[in-house]
């Protein structure tokens, strides 16, 4: 039976946690169908979760502990989560200790006296849906959902003093202390009226502004908005329209901003300990096959150019767009090489730039690999992931900046950017673009995965296996088998970082897959597994298993003779239910010809029997169609002939195999043993895909 708080539901309650986790996507929590859920489910699902950043359990034997305000500082200034009151946590393992009915009755008054307490905590952020008490395995419980605190809220701090330790935050180690500095960089981005990057800068001058970039600047403006008014104006002039060079109204103190000087600022300038010391915007590229190296390409300051925002973004833009495929369009008479993945690029380039805190430590930094981007930025978010995620609610650090790439139509408008950036994933089918939040130092990291949900060849081959069965599956479902049918198989971890569901809804779907014959499940518990049912399908040809469908081929009357081996028989598996023969690579057809005689070119020595064409010799073992392999030796006779990097293509012709069953039965298995590596790895579909013998050895 559950017990219910007044003025809430489990429903209700659930809800307000959803608006944050079913947004996250590095680790998602997605509540679905709240109605059928129950306290056990919830409890079940907390209890299960492998990262607490966002969960604290607290006994609470002896009443409210004194650090559970830590712990309400410390979700509001980050990310939000839910406290646990009557659980028991001791290395990682829980034990529901419950409190009794007089406790939380007791517990929820004295915590509004205190929340509403400025001695306690500076400001209440909840209502009566954040609290609910539930009955888990005949034990009470008490939780509390606390928010993430709005950047105008922000710091959330213990007493009436924000510093000297009174502010948390949180990490995977818990709550932690607040430096001053992290405070005073809270208060600072509390202040919207007042961004960070329209400081006025002592003692800058023209002297400070690299020519070359002011005017490569205003030939883009020019190029975009030819009857513009502020193409008239002097330097001077254009640079105070755009608010790198302003006057206070209340100081008439005027000067360089410090967006003017890290738009167009000579290096030297923009590092000066008056401007942003810790400037140093770096690009690594990983790109080549030498796993040695630590980047193929790197831009950085050097000493060779002037390293100003503005001259970052040309040189970089065009390295990040250069493996990105350009597809010919004519769009009312004009061709257009931009896709929506090359918006979505140029979209989180300059929202790392314009979002970032120059006064934290650390840098800019944007990385290429060639199954992600990844781009980095000092600084907080100013949104909840649930804001970022949805679009529309931005708040930009540097307005200024802001506005200086939306005149030359390098960004769009305030809140539409993320959208950008996820339609245009969603559109090459790729796994979905994740945001994450690093203290100490402050830092914000958003990854691009190029790794397809929903590979092309994947799929046909998926239809083909299950005579086009597919077609019913909802989006998630054929997500699920194609994750499946990569990896050979998956289990329900690894599940919730593709398919944004909750670990039960993830459960439900794959016993559903099972029992349609799409899965089969093996082992218990945390521990089952699941792999594609290709029982269900077509026979592997690789196994040599023939199915006859007209002609009867290899029965005792068709004895295929071979220096006085009988080849065909049912010892080698070629069976007949009145169907053609045939295998993916060799149909073996019986019309007017004679099967097994020299004019076909099967040859026998002892009981090896390939075609003279087919016929590979690999450190003195000759493979053959007809000649069955284990998967340790065939896995041997790989390693030699990869001892460079290889095509799938290549491997399969000198053993003489399918492609498919190479690709989708053996090296996987190698991969996974390491064995052997990809040229590419993370993306196992790369179009100029390898493959290269590692050093280790099997046992066999």
């Amino acid at each position: 039976m559950i017990e219910v708080c007044k003025g809430t539901n489990l429903s209700v309650f659930l809800q307000r946690i959803k608006q944050k986790e079913d947004m996250e996507n590095k680790k998602p929590i997605v509540l679905n169908n709240l109605e059928e859920w129950d306290f056990t489910d919830y409890i079940d699902s907390l209890i299960q979760k492998e990262e607490a950043v966002d969960l604290e359990f607290k006994i609470a034997k002896d009443g409210l502990p004194n650090s559970l305000w830590d712990t309400y500082s410390s979700f509001a200034n980050t990310d939000g989560g839910v406290i646990v009151l009557g659980v028991k946590e001791h290395k990682q393992q829980f034990i529901i200790e419950g409190l009794t009915k007089e406790q939380i009755s007791q517990y929820k008054k004295d915590f509004w006296n205190q929340i509403n307490n400025t001695e306690c905590v500076n400001e209440n952020l909840l209502s009566d849906n954040d609290l609910y008490e539930g009955c888990y395995k005949e034990r009470n419980l008490l939780l509390i959902y606390v928010p993430r605190a709005s950047r105008t809220q922000r710091p959330i701090y213990r007493t009436k003093n924000p510093f000297s330790g009174h502010t948390f935050k949180r990490n995977h180690e818990g709550d932690y202390k607040c430096t001053d500095a992290e405070v005073k960089r809270m208060i600072a981005d509390s202040d919207e009226s007042h961004p960070r990057d329209s400081r006025i800068l002592c003692n800058y001058s023209m002297e400070d502004i690299d020519k070359e970039t002011l005017t490569q600047y205003r030939q883009l403006f020019a190029n975009l908005k030819p009857s513009h008014p502020w193409l008239s104006l002097n330097n001077l002039e254009f640079l105070t329209k755009l608010e790198a060079y302003r006057k206070d109204r209340h100081t008439k103190e005027e000067g360089f901003t410090l967006a003017g000087i890290l738009m167009f600022g000579k290096t030297e300038s923009i590092t000066d300990p008056e401007c942003a010391p810790n400037y140093f915007p770096d690009y690594r590229e990983h790109l080549g096959a030498d796993d040695s190296l630590r980047w193929s390409d790197r831009i950085c300051p050097d000493g060779t150019w002037e390293a100003n925002l503005f001259q970052f973004y040309r040189k970089v833009y065009p390295k990040l767009t250069a493996i990105l495929p350009k597809p010919f369009q004519i769009r009312n008479g004009i061709r257009i090489d931009e896709t929506p993945t090359h918006i979505a690029i140029r979209e989180a380039f300059i929202n790392t730039l314009i979002h970032c805190d120059f006064s934290e430590e650390g840098n800019i930094v944007v990385e290429q690999w060639v199954d992600k981007y990844r781009f980095k930025n000092p600084g907080t978010m100013l949104v909840s992931k649930t804001q970022y995620y949805s679009g529309g609610d931005s708040v930009c650090r540097n307005k200024a900046l802001q506005k200086m790439f939306m005149l030359i139509g390098f960004s769009e408008k305030a809140g539409s950017g993320v959208n950008k950036i996820i339609k245009g994933w969603r559109e090459a089918n790729w796994q979905k673009p994740y945001v994450e939040e690093f203290n100490r130092p402050d830092k914000v990291e958003l990854t691009l995965p190029m790794i397809s949900l929903l590979p092309a060849d994947t799929v046909i081959k998926l239809k083909e296996l299950f005579d086009g069965k597919i077609e019913t599956l909802t989006q998630d479902e054929l997500t699920v088998l194609v994750t499946c049918y990569s990896e050979s198989e998956i289990n329900n971890t690894q599940l919730q970082y593709v398919v944004p569901q909750h670990r039960s809804d993830i459960t439900k779907m794959l016993k559903k897959l099972c029992n349609e014959g799409f899965l089969i499940s093996a082992g218990n518990g945390r521990g089952t597994k699941y792999h594609i049912n290709e029982s269900e399908g077509q026979v592997d040809s690789s196994e040599n298993n023939m199915k006859s469908s007209g002609t009867k081929v290899g029965t005792s009357e068709n004895n295929i003779e071979s220096s006085g081996t009988k080849v065909g028989t049912s010892e080698n598996n070629i069976e007949s239910s009145g169907t053609k023969v045939g295998t993916s690579e060799n149909n073996i057809e019986s019309s007017d010809t004679k099967v097994g005689t020299l004019e076909n070119n099967i040859e026998s020595s002892g009981t090896k029997v390939g075609t003279s064409e087919n016929n590979i010799e690999n450190s003195g073992t000759k493979v053959g169609t007809s000649k069955r392999l284990k998967f340790e030796e065939l896995q041997s006779i790989i390693m030699s002939i990869a001892e460079d990097y290889i095509t799938i293509n290549e491997i399969a012709k000198k053993v003489d195999r399918t492609i498919d069953y190479i690709a989708n039965k053996i090296i996987p298995k190698m991969i996974k043993n390491g064995t052997i590596e990809h040229l590419y790895p993370g993306i196992p579909n790369h179009p100029k895909q390898k493959y290269k013998a590692t050093n280790k050895r099997t046992n066999n």
